[in-house]
């Protein structure tokens, strides 16, 4: 196991030349290498100069040099500081961990009147009551979700349907805000919801506790029928209507949509883009099918590998590249987050891009029958008969045999990615995340082998293919910093 070297060993070179700060490397492409260091900053640069600057013969007087310094991957005797400064980045970096867990999960019914195949939950029929939370259960976890150190808390509501259930989730807004009347935390409310089913009662809801409305979108008219059938056949019309009649009552930017990539989508990136674009939103997260669910047993996961999806996500991405260019700023989300890491101090909370990884500290998940899952991802795995990831129940356990039981804390640990096999060595791990619940799923081991991990595969072709336009297009640069940025 490599060890850093030891502090006073950088001081005691700094007369005679520069000693290099800790680094990783990798190659770009055929003629090019990316270098990070441990806050996540990177410097393109070719094979020969790699060498140069490695084995201590790099000319002070180099551009290189200079950029070396400054994104501290290197220290001489002109600065005392660059130690202190790379130390406040990282620690930057992984302060949102001091906050745990942010957003609680609420499934409040598994109730649903859509039958997507892609599905990674088992629904129940629309008149099965028996499957929806209770007051008590709902009580009983919004003790726990108090209990959370976090300063904000975000509470979605899920299912099913969650709308199904709109008599729970009155009950939870109203609790949670009576007992935040002490706690004093930033609350926000979330419903996850086809709109099939938004009624007046639900709207007027949202607007009297600025409620965020959360939706799917997979594409234009026909694409997203067949993803997301129901009765009727209008699965399109019913969330386009309600879409618009949601902003009229909470606002445009209280309204987002989220699609997901199946095989019926792989040739119509621009299709699905200009569908966001038609409705009005500014940017769009092009998302892959997870290995849950009904997506496993319906044969969806298996439609397509991670280097078709790619294909689908580079196309889709170099078309909204082109569309800021032209002067139409739009986004792709997912992107986004990556490029808020590699380009700025913070992190975007996003679970997926934690490290450790985000189950339970960025998202844990409360089911309607009260058991409590690590993540919403966990719940889906549940649904398959594996409760690997199930932290206990909201009736028989307190918050520590939850939160600090080793359902929870074992797969945290080994999913640090600068101490596991071959993330620890890899350039991107800074920009990185892990996904424990993915790997278990495929693989049977939460730390997974990276080599035949899609999470893997498809996030260093993406962390690739962002620095490489970069690197190649000071426009494209500009744009992805006001992403980053956003």
């Amino acid at each position: 196991m490599a060890k850093f070297t030891d502090l006073q060993s950088y001081s005691d070179n700094l007369a005679s030349g520069y000693k290099p700060l800790p680094f990783r490397f990798m190659p770009l492409n055929s003629t090019k290498y990316v270098l990070t260091n441990m806050a996540g900053e990177f410097i393109v640069t070719d094979r020969e100069s790699l060498a140069t600057f490695s084995e201590g013969r790099l000319s002070h007087n180099s551009s290189l040099y200079d950029e070396l310094k400054s994104k501290h991957f290197l220290i001489d005797s002109d600065s005392d500081v660059a130690l202190d400064l790379l130390a406040l980045k990282v620690r930057t970096k992984l302060s949102p961990l001091a906050n745990f867990t942010g957003l609680h999960i609420f499934v409040v019914t598994l109730r649903c009147e859509h039958s997507c195949p892609y599905c990674q939950v088992s629904r129940a029929n629309d008149n099965r009551t028996d499957f929806d939370m209770t007051e008590d259960t709902a009580s009983r976890a919004l003790d726990l979700v108090f209990q959370s150190p976090s300063p904000a808390i975000k509470i979605e509501f899920q299912g099913g349907e969650s709308l199904l259930n709109l008599d729970i989730i009155e009950f939870i807004i109203n609790e949670a805000k009576r007992r935040n009347e002490v706690e004093r935390r930033d609350l926000a409310f979330v419903f996850a919801t086809n709109l099939a089913v938004l009624d007046e009662r639900a709207l007027e809801i949202a607007r009297q506790h600025g409620v965020f409305i959360s939706t799917s979108l997979d594409g234009p008219q026909d694409l997203h029928n067949k993803n997301r059938p129901r009765p009727g056949g209008d699965s399109y019309e019913r969330t386009i209507t309600g879409i618009n009649r949601a902003r009229a009552i909470v606002g445009r930017d209280h309204v987002s949509a989220l699609m997901t990539t199946t095989a019926a989508s792989l040739d119509r990136s621009r299709d699905i883009i200009d569908e966001y674009i038609r409705q009005g939103f500014r940017g769009i997260f092009l998302r892959a099918l997870s290995p849950y669910g009904f997506a496993l047993k319906t044969k969806f996961y298996q439609s397509y590998n991670h280097e078709r999806w790619l294909n689908f996500y580079f196309e889709g991405l170099d078309y909204i590249i082109e569309l800021n260019k032209s002067g139409f700023n739009f986004s792709e989300q997912y992107a986004s987050m990556i490029l808020r890491k590699m380009l700025t101090p913070f992190q975007p909370g996003y679970v997926d891009l934690m490290s450790p990884s985000g189950i339970g500290i960025g998202a844990v998940v409360y089911n309607y029958d009260g058991d409590v899952y690590a993540s919403d991802e966990a719940r889906m795995l549940a649904e398959m008969n594996d409760k690997t990831f199930k932290l206990g129940n909201v009736h028989e356990d307190d918050y520590e045999d939850i939160f600090l039981g080793d359902s929870l804390l074992d797969p945290i640990e080994k999913s640090f990615a600068p101490s596991t096999p071959m993330c620890s060595w890899c350039a991107f791990e800074p920009w990185c995340g892990s996904d424990p619940v993915f790997h278990h799923a495929t693989q049977g081991d939460c730390v997974g082998k990276k080599p035949y991990s899609a999470f893997c595969g498809r996030n260093m072709a993406i962390f690739k293919g962002l620095v490489e336009r970069m690197n190649d297009d000071p426009e494209t640069r500009r744009i992805f910093e006001d992403w980053a940025n956003g």
